[in-house]
């Protein structure tokens, strides 16, 4: 059985990163992050037109965490509280003790290793307490960032298409696998 209560929220923190909970002050960032076609390009998902639009998910998103239905983190510099980049925990199984991860980071941050750190950490946050045995990771097969990224904590190719796009790929990670590094 999975540990899904997200109640307080769990803040996370790196060498540079703090991982914390969106709030309504992140939408002008959010916006960006979910308006910009190049962050987009390889994401099946309605661009942001407006401040509102922002707005309105980072609402649902929250109402999301208090249904510990998911956990969705800003990337936020240690010295700085602005929002540089999301994380995301989704798609929980009680049932098959897995879930899926999700990230996007703004470009001018990109190239740094700030993603390499929130999703080590993130990993970590999953298997240790959320006691999930398995994430999953669905991408555009274009992507060879994200590819490189979580080949660099060893996912797998799990050589499975998704049934409704075939241009995503899955890759995995076990739980098993994670603990003999």
């Amino acid at each position: 059985m999975l540990n899904r209560t997200f109640t307080p929220f769990p803040i996370l923190a790196t060498e540079r990163l703090t991982l914390r909970q969106l709030v309504i002050n992140d939408e002008r960032e959010i916006f960006t992050l979910r308006s910009d076609s190049e962050i987009n390009k390889y994401l099946d998902r309605q661009l942001s037109n407006t401040i509102d639009d922002a707005r309105n998910f980072i609402n649902k998103v929250n109402e999301n965490i208090n249904k510990n239905d998911s956990l969705y983190w800003a990337i936020t510099l240690s010295d700085k509280n602005v929002l540089i980049g999301t994380i995301c925990l989704f798609s929980f199984s009680d049932e098959t003790d897995k879930c899926e991860i999700g990230y996007e980071l703004l470009t001018n941050f990109q190239g740094q290793g700030i993603m390499i750190e929130a999703v080590e950490k993130v990993i970590d946050f999953a298997f240790n307490t959320i006691k999930v045995q398995k994430i999953e990771a669905f991408f555009h097969i274009d992507n060879q960032s994200s590819i490189k990224l979580l080949e660099k904590f060893s996912f797998k190719d799990s050589n499975k298409p998704d049934k409704t796009d075939t241009n995503l790929v899955c890759y995995h990670l076990t739980n098993s696998v994670y603990n003999l590094k």
